[in-house]
């Protein structure tokens, strides 16, 4: 199934047309990236997949160590290559590496309060490098020195904010998502002005009260707790000019009784105008959720047939235990398929959502369910084989309580139950067919480790501790190495100076693999 995504001439010229020529990254390139490493999810599609191909099925068993980098301290972002330097970060910290040799070109440091659970990385524009911090700013510095131009806030610490996920860059603005699960935290998406920082449109989370929307909650009181973070970087059609985000599950998290309804736009994936950031459409993989399921999965954008016909879609492997298929113009519902077992839903409503089935959420005396899913680490797709690929968790078991705080039974705190597990279930990574939802393979022992796939034919992730290659049509492993330790970020791959470098992260460390030199 080659060529399953094509990307119209037109669309790219007028891109390079309009986009900013000299010195940095021409927005351009994120549409068609070639051998560079521009953003956190590849491209504007999120597929994960690069056209390179020095790096194959008959060589793969040769990649050797090129360089290595340990930053002293957790990495869990994945690093992005443009013009031979590699940009890394952690939690307060930047660095620039040279993309040959791994060796540090400029270090950052901003000390923060706030959640220093992760950085996932930094965004590129022109000449420019952004990221967020545990604080909830947003902070441009000079790409060639690390040196800070700008920084200003995107929301308030002080009610639990923080940025976790680089801004997505589209056309002349960056699109900023926050994080944070606090019990007063409300969702949003803020446009910026690279230049300044100046604040161009916010869309919230949560409906303006009186809209259709807002009927999906009781009353303003509840609206108020909101939630619905959008803390997982989004995709980007330039065609329709339309953003694709996830968004995070509600408050009080597992108490639904405070909040009746479907609690839109939580645990919802929506579709905004870029340019003035109106909502064209949304869909809600977990309606009134109450077990954490956040939607903020990566949404997966891919052009191609479904069913014997042409459609340009979006797909999610969501935390529910999911695999979504919509049309991305529209909004139409195409296939929802489970990838795991599941018994807290009934059953689908006519828009192919999943319908929660009450008597699995949290009670007083306890309710025991069983769940499947995903979390953060990335998903990829393969136009080569037409599969999409996740690390999930299966069939694990829980009891879920309600907790409540002292005499006026209001809940405790944002979370307002607790659960306990019985059983983690099976760890596996999935190839599942678009066309029908079935898993053509698995492999057991996966990683909560994002996913590469290449050209070459090859899958990067990591396997019961080793970062491994294999074949993305069978699941053959293929090669494997121990890389000090489990792998923390979402394996990249980039070429220069004629080499195919593939960089994987574990614990404190990036390591740079390539082929021998010399042959």
């Amino acid at each position: 199934m080659k060529n399953v995504l094509t990307l119209p001439l037109c669309l790219l010229a007028a891109l390079v047309v309009n986009g900013v020529h000299g010195q940095g990254l021409d927005p351009a390139t994120i549409l068609n990236p070639g051998g560079t490493w521009p953003t956190l999810l590849g491209d504007y599609t999120s597929r994960r997949y690069s056209p390179l191909t020095q790096i194959n099925q008959t060589n793969v068993s040769r990649l050797t160590r090129a360089w290595t980098f340990d930053a002293g301290m957790l990495m869990k972002s994945t690093p992005l290559m443009v013009d031979g330097v590699v940009y890394v970060t952690a939690p307060d910290y930047a660095w620039a590496l040279d993309a040959q040799t791994g060796k540090e070109i400029w270090k950052f440091e901003r000390p923060s309060r706030g959640n220093h659970l992760a950085n996932r990385g930094v965004a590129l524009y022109r000449d420019r490098v952004y990221f967020g911090t545990p604080d909830a700013f947003l902070v441009c510095l000079e790409a060639k020195t690390g040196k800070k131009v700008w920084e200003v806030p995107m929301a308030d610490v002080t009610f639990g904010y923080y940025m976790s996920s680089p801004p997505l860059v589209v056309k002349d603005r960056l699109i900023v998502g926050i994080s944070g699960d606090a019990a007063d935290v409300i969702g949003f998406l803020k446009a910026v002005d690279p230049e300044t920082g100046n604040v161009l449109w916010t869309w919230h989370s949560v409906p303006e009260w009186g809209t259709p929307e807002s009927k999906t909650w009781p009353n303003k009181e509840a609206m108020m707790h909101g939630g619905g973070a959008t803390w997982v970087q989004g995709s980007y059609d330039p065609a329709l000019n339309l953003i694709y985000w996830g968004t995070g599950n509600p408050h009080p998290v597992e108490n639904g009784t405070e909040r009746e309804g479907a609690n839109l736009f939580t645990c919802s994936i929506v579709a905004i105008n870029v340019d003035t950031g109106k909502l064209v459409w949304y869909f809600q993989p977990s309606p009134h959720d109450t077990a954490d399921r956040d939607a903020t999965e990566s949404v997966v954008l891919v052009d191609g047939p479904f069913r014997g016909r042409q459609r340009k879609m979006l797909m999610q492997a969501s935390r529910n235990g999911y695999f979504f298929v919509l049309d991305r113009a529209t909004g139409e519902h195409l296939l929802t398929a489970p990838f795991g077992p599941q018994n807290w839903a009934s059953g689908l409503n006519a828009r192919g959502e999943p319908i929660p089935d009450k008597k699995k959420e949290p009670s007083r005396d306890g309710v025991l369910f069983q769940g499947s899913g995903t979390n953060w680490y990335v998903p990829s797709f393969s136009p080569e084989t037409g599969l999409f690929y996740v690390n999930a968790n299966l069939g694990g078991w829980r009891i879920a309580y309600l907790l409540f705080a002292g005499d006026d039974e209001q809940p405790e705190d944002h979370q307002g139950g607790a659960s306990a597990s019985l059983g983690a279930g099976e760890s596996a990574l999935l190839a599942i067919d678009y066309q029908t939802g079935q898993i053509k393979w698995r492999l057991g022992s996966g990683n909560a480790v994002g996913i590469l796939t290449t050209a070459g034919r090859l899958l990067f992730t990591s396997n019961s501790g080793y970062a491994v290659a294999l074949d993305p049509a069978t699941g053959k492993t293929l090669w494997k190495t121990d890389v000090g330790g489990p792998m923390t970020n979402a394996p990249i791959t980039y070429e220069w100076a004629g080499r195919q470098y593939v960089i994987i992260g574990a614990g404190n460390t990036l390591t740079g693999l390539a082929l021998p030199t010399g042959g």
